[in-house]
């Protein structure tokens, strides 16, 4: 098999798309032996005018083919593909395979707990491992219904997309699931074994009740926080349908933690897979409870932007994800998490910062020529830093403009597929603001501008390092009140060339970028810093806190101070800080300081002085 290519390439999905128009596939699939599954699949599908009596194909990977017939006529297989060749305008195709399950969270994973011996399986299908389940047109924009039977065994739960109902045939049972809508391959699921029904519960509204459900295996089950994720993920229904303008568009809503899980969490429609690393055993930082709040927020969000409106190509891989993590660190403010946009500097930016001043960093919208393409750009640079320049563009056409705009898109193009182009032609019409060549700066290059501010007389002279980008900043004054530095004045302005002079008060402490608009590292002014050594800790703003340690990482890192002036400004302020997500993001940092930026001679006495410090605090907390 190692011969055999398994990329899919855009130009090939392209024409694919314009030679098919694919309609159904019925899929009967059998878990019922431990080795491995068997299938047998129906797909309809039509051909083009122009694309009669030339040849396709089919993906499928990995399987042992028994028998496939297109049109009644026997088609070949090389591992990776079915051969369609005589097209007709309308066609069948009918295959039979089996295949081992996956062990790589690729495909249909099995996984048998060592405390039990229970069984368990899933799918992942993201970006294109539905083909190694069954044969299937492996890209987003070939969307069809899909029609699932299984057999597994009798005392098995199987969850899929839509729901489904059973009979028992001995020691078997026999599922049906409904019909779904049109969706895209990657968002298909199957999960079957010896999963607990931990809690369950509803979404009501005037027009529909949608259930809501969590599983885990049986040996999970007890640890699972699922009240407070029902709670979670009703408050994220209730954000998004008003901010959509859309009603949740599915039958369900599953939330399944499953076993050797190989990322986060993926956003199947009606059956949501989420990492077992969320299942906390025992304390945890409240940091680790936000994230996974806003894991779960993230997926709901792709309910609508992903699931119902879906990318074209992986080309837009960014939007996707951006989108999502942008708008669940909003729908988790809503939720009762204050500080959510804190947590995302300290951590999602932190990340994006680090991969982008890397050689290996690229555009937000990366060339997305094949799948190997895809499957290295789920990084910092994908996520993080698209979410973050997601909030610079919704900075500068404004939220209201901005949700206005997305709910427009929704309306136009629910169940279909669309481009980033798509999206912006909506923002524009909503904000009046042509934002090509925002786009361009933005998501066709690549690097962080860096962002400094010197006092002149009765002015601020902000300048950016090139290439200069537009910015839409917030710039706040603070001053030192009841030993509180606090924010006495705060303003919005755009940052469109190398250098911006302003107006401004005198002021102990001004911070460019205050409320985290922008993508940027920040340089303070001499008179700010030097108040921030003495200060850091009072400030009375945790996003605010959270960029000006981000700054002092980044002249550190940069070279632009010193080692020991770092690690002297984390003992004498870490103390006072109160958010998790920080403290662990600065512990990250002293240990790259000692291990990296201290002289090796000096290494020895650098981290005992670190650690006694970090020592005398932990026990005065």
């Amino acid at each position: 098999m190692s011969d055999i290519s398994q990329a899919i390439t855009r130009e090939q999905a392209q024409l694919r798309a314009a030679q098919l128009e694919v309609h159904h596939y019925r899929l009967e699939i059998d878990v019922t032996d431990d080795a491995e599954f068997q299938v047998d699949a129906v797909i309809t599908f039509s051909a083009s005018q122009g694309a009669i009596g030339h040849t396709s194909f089919i993906d499928l990977l990995g399987h042992q083919v028994s028998s496939a017939k297109l049109n009644g006529t026997d088609v070949s297989y090389d591992g990776a593909q079915l051969a369609l060749a005589n097209l007709q305008q309308d066609n069948e195709l009918v295959v039979s395979s089996s295949s081992q399950y996956s062990t790589t969270g690729e495909g249909l994973h099995r996984y048998v707990d060592p405390f039990d011996e229970a069984e368990y399986l899933y799918s992942q299908c993201e970006p294109a491992d539905a083909r190694r389940i069954f044969p299937v047109f492996e890209q987003p924009d070939l969307k069809a219904t899909f029609e699932l039977h299984v057999t597994a065994p009798a005392h098995w739960t199987v969850l899929s997309n839509e729901p489904g109902d059973f009979a028992l045939d001995d020691d078997v049972a026999r599922w049906t699931f409904d019909t779904t809508p049109v969706m895209s391959s990657y968002l298909f699921a199957l999960i079957a074994g010896e999963y607990t029904q931990v809690a369950q519960s509803s979404w009501d509204t005037e027009s529909a009740s949608v259930p809501l459900s969590i599983w885990a295996r049986k040996s999970m089950a007890f640890h699972v926080d699922a009240e407070e994720m029902l709670d979670i993920t009703r408050a994220g229904f209730a954000f998004y349908e008003e901010q959509f303008g859309v009603a949740y568009p599915f039958t369900k809503y599953d939330q399944i933690f499953v076993p050797e899980f190989n990322a986060g969490a993926m956003e199947n429609i009606g059956a949501v897979t989420i990492t077992e690393s969320y299942i906390f055993r025992s304390a945890v930082p409240q940091a680790m409870v936000q994230r996974r709040a806003i894991t779960i927020l993230h997926e709901l969000a792709h309910m609508w932007f992903g699931n119902l409106v879906t990318m074209r190509w992986w080309d837009d891989l960014w939007l996707n994800e951006s989108f999502a993590e942008f708008v669940s660190h909003l729908a988790a403010i809503h939720a009762g998490y204050s500080d959510a946009w804190t947590t995302f500097n300290a951590a999602e930016k932190t990340w994006a910062y680090r991969q982008d001043q890397l050689a290996t960093t690229h555009p937000v919208i990366a060339d997305m020529v094949d799948l190997d393409a895809v499957a290295v750009n789920f990084d910092g640079i994908t996520y993080a830093k698209g979410a973050s320049v997601l909030r610079q563009l919704v900075a500068w056409v404004g939220t209201e403009h901005f949700m206005a705009g997305v709910r427009a898109y929704f309306t136009e193009h629910a169940w279909s597929n669309t481009e980033f182009s798509d999206l912006l032609r909506h923002l524009e019409a909503a904000s009046g603001r042509d934002l090509a060549g925002w786009a361009d700066e933005w998501l066709h290059s690549t690097g962080v501008n860096t962002l400094s501010w010197q006092r002149h007389e009765d002015s601020v002279v902000i300048t950016q390092s090139q290439p200069a980008r537009q910015h839409r900043v917030g710039i706040g004054f603070y001053d030192v009140i009841n030993d509180r530095l606090t924010r006495t004045d705060f303003l919005e302005i755009d940052l469109k060339s190398e250098v911006t002079a302003i107006a401004a008060q005198e002021s102990p402490v001004i911070v460019v970028n205050d409320g985290d608009l922008t993508y940027a590292k920040l340089r303070p002014d001499s008179t700010s810093l030097n108040t921030l050594t003495e200060h850091l800790g009072d400030v009375d703003d945790s996003l605010t806190r959270s960029l000006l340690w981000g700054a002092a990482w980044d002249q550190t890192r940069d070279g632009e101070t010193s080692a020991s002036w770092f690690l002297k400004l984390i003992l004498q302020h870490i103390g006072a800080e109160t958010d998790s997500s920080v403290v662990f993001s600065l512990l990250r940092q002293a240990t790259t300081v000692l291990d990296n930026f201290v002289p090796s001679p000096q290494g020895p006495g650098y981290r005992e002085q670190f650690a006694t410090g970090i020592w005398e605090l932990a026990q005065e907390a």
